[in-house]
């Protein structure tokens, strides 16, 4: 029986660029935990085996080492429309994990339909809880997503030192849904918003 690296190098040989998410799709479920083939294609990366790169659409793709990769094309970060932003929970994750890497943060993921804290990270002292949602499928589904992302915070508000946050896609919707929550509300629970773009930009706000 074939390994699981062994399966990614095989279907990236078909399919190559490939997102986590969709290698996890093709080899497991729609609704498999991407984590495991997170870690596998990693390590495949670290043995040079594999590429992970940014594809046009700002989502990483994982190429062979034999295959041409493309040149990403830069992202249009002006234009905040569904179309270019319906990302799924697990590919916000994805884009906030390398976000907050980058910063120096380590990161704890709840990957697929794991239950528990969506993002937790780390950087010395430093703890940040993030609820995360993705697009939706429908309007009052998104609607849905943002108060009850606000309620899990706030019931997982148990550290005074830490730093909390929600994260959804960078939509006209969620952007005001989160500018109609009270200003006073922000400011004593101290809830700060991550909206996360498909070009892998995210932009925290406060108010």
């Amino acid at each position: 029986m074939a390994t699981l690296p062994q399966e990614i190098v095989e279907l990236l040989g078909k399919s190559p660029g490939m997102t986590d998410r969709e290698i996890t799709s093709a080899l497991r479920s729609n609704s498999a935990p991407q984590q495991p083939i997170n870690i596998a294609a990693r390590g495949l990366a670290e043995k040079g085996v594999v590429i992970r790169k940014k594809r046009h659409d700002g989502l990483i793709g994982n190429y062979l080492s034999g295959q041409p990769v493309p040149v990403s094309n830069p992202p249009s970060s002006t234009k905040r429309q569904y179309g270019e932003n319906q990302l799924s929970e697990d590919e916000a994750k994805e884009i906030l994990r390398t976000w907050l890497e980058k910063d120096g943060w380590t990161t704890v993921i709840a990957w697929g339909r794991t239950r528990g804290i969506d993002i937790e990270a780390q950087r010395n002292s430093e703890r940040w809880v993030i609820e995360v949602k993705g697009i939706g499928s429908r309007s009052e589904m998104r609607v849905n997503y943002f108060i009850g992302m606000l309620g899990e915070t706030l019931q997982r508000m148990d550290d005074p030192a830490a730093k909390y946050s929600i994260a959804v896609p960078d939509v006209a919707q969620f952007r005001g849904l989160w500018s109609r929550l009270p200003s006073v509300a922000k400011s004593r629970t101290t809830i700060t918003a991550l909206f996360v773009a498909a070009d892998g930009s995210v932009e925290e706000v406060h108010e």
